[in-house]
C-alpha cells in the first residue's frame, strides 16, 4: 500500500531524520536516569577499613 500524502501537510522535521530522533531519544533518556539517581541515590554500605600491615615491622633487629 503507498503512501498517500495529504495535501497541505507536511510530515514534522525530526521525522524527517530519523538519526535526530535517536539521538534526542538517547539524550532525553541519559538526562531522565541522571535525574533518577540523583533524586533516589543508591544507599551506602559502610564497612570498617581493615589494613593489611607488612610483616616486615614486626621482624627483630
Amino acid at each position: 500500500m503507498p503512501a498517500t500524502r495529504i495535501p497541505g501537510k507536511s510530515t514534522p522535521r525530526l521525522f524527517r531524520r530519523p538519526l535526530l530522533l535517536a539521538v534526542l531519544l538517547l539524550v532525553g533518556l541519559l538526562l531522565a536516569g541522571l535525574l533518577a539517581v540523583g533524586a533516589f541515590p543508591p544507599a551506602v554500605k559502610q564497612q570498617p577499613v581493615e589494613r593489611v600491615l607488612p610483616n616486615d615491622r614486626f621482624v627483630p633487629r
